[in-house]
């Protein structure tokens, strides 16, 4: 749902961008960060008055209990987006969907809205699966049901890797509407014999084509096969790979598609450009002197490995900036830590792999920086997508060498 309140326009700062792109043929390795021209990385944001879309509804006319309309009123959300527009009526008729939308859309609140209506005044008994690909955005969505759910007597609850497993176990043994998941943790309670998924109706795989990787495939196809009972399968991303369609096929039967872009293009609410880091010039002096510019707010780096990240961060505290660091290695108290941080703005900057490039909604992060080129255009799409949010414009720099 789109929130009409709109931020001042930045200070753009006076740093010029030099460009350069690297046009010359080589055999490359396919998917490889080198194969991505740099022209990519460069694209000018339309305004939001461009990309505005008109819902055929405003949140006080929606089609679903009043109760989840004063809820969505109050966290200030007026009309619905495009994707939540679109996929309302499909998903309250309980019919498979699979929908494409660009990041910061609200594609959470597109599945949950009507879920949520859908199951009220009725029992807890595990109906609704969530399955996300990392921690945090788990965590945001189970954040995000509480706030529609609001006083409805729903429940649900959250299982991810970093956490207690008794302590998960003994969860389950009380029933609740929406379990919200990662596949490590998920696949954990169904070996102990802890989540029965017969129980389950409805699944949804969200950032679906993250958990349709190599490492996730195997696992989901296990949960979503163990759901004997399934009656509805939601897929939502805001990207897509060609190579998936004969898993996805597998998943979901004869799905309403809802394709609100095509899955392979950049927010168009992104101003992107690349900085060229020439032979002899240090990489992390051209960061802090864009990071100094007070036009640089809120700053999320990307950069490719648990390594980097901490090096990265290391060095930017040692130049006075504050900032934190998020990936694998670090346990879930301290992740949530940092990126509470982040966002109240405690900090400055939060440096991180791709445990934050997917679905997390920071509100008002300024800059989205790439350290080191994305090794694909999905992860620079998703990367990008945490700045430009809910119709502000965001800018996205990545380093070119």
């Amino acid at each position: 749902m789109n929130r009409t309140r709109s931020l001042s326009k930045r200070d753009q700062g006076s740093i010029t961008y030099r460009k350069s792109f690297n046009r010359k043929k080589t055999n490359r390795t396919k998917n490889s960060a080198s194969e991505i021209d740099p022209k990519h990385f460069v694209k000018k944001a339309t305004s939001s008055e461009q990309v505005k879309y008109e819902a055929s509804s405003e949140i006080a006319n929606l089609p679903v209990n009043k109760r989840i309309v004063n809820n969505l009123l109050q966290k200030g959300y007026e009309v619905p987006t495009e994707i939540q527009d679109k996929t309302l009526s499909s998903i309250l008729e309980g019919r498979n969907v699979l929908g494409i939308a660009q990041t910061g859309t609200g594609k959470t609140a597109a599945f949950l809205v009507p879920l949520v209506h859908n199951l009220i005044n009725t029992a807890a008994a595990f109906q609704v699966l969530i399955i996300a690909p990392t921690r945090e955005l788990a965590v945001q969505t189970d954040t995000e049901f509480r706030s529609i759910a609001k006083g409805l007597g729903m429940h649900s609850n959250c299982f991810i890797g970093g956490t207690s497993v008794y302590a998960d176990i003994q969860k389950l043994r009380k029933p609740c509407h929406f379990v919200i998941g990662t596949p490590g943790r998920l696949a954990d309670m169904v070996r102990q014999g802890a989540l029965n998924l017969t129980h389950f109706n409805t699944v949804i795989l969200d950032e679906f084509d993250r958990l349709l990787d190599m490492g996730f495939a195997k696992e989901i196809e296990r949960l979503v096969g163990g759901m004997t009972n399934r009656k509805q399968t939601i897929l939502f991303s805001a990207t897509e790979e060609k190579g998936q369609k004969q898993l996805i096929s597998k998943l979901i039967a004869n799905p309403v598609e809802i394709r609100v872009n095509n899955g392979n293009t950049s927010a168009d609410t992104v101003d992107q450009d690349i900085v060229t880091v020439r032979n002899g010039e240090n990489k992390m002096d051209l960061l802090l002197g864009m990071i100094r510019d007070e036009s640089f707010e809120k700053v999320l780096i990307f950069a490719e490995t648990k390594r980097w990240v901490s090096r990265i961060c290391k060095d930017l505290r040692r130049s006075g900036i504050r900032a934190d660091e998020i990936h694998g290695n670090k346990s879930q108290n301290y992740r949530i830590k940092a990126l509470n941080s982040f966002k109240d703005k405690s900090i400055q900057v939060l440096v991180a792999t791709d445990v934050a490039a997917r679905g997390l909604d920071i509100s008002q992060v300024s800059h989205v920086i790439n350290y080191q080129q994305p090794k694909n255009m999905d992860s620079y799409i998703h990367r990008i997508g945490r700045t430009g949010r809910a119709g502000n414009t965001g800018k996205a720099i990545t380093f070119v060498n």
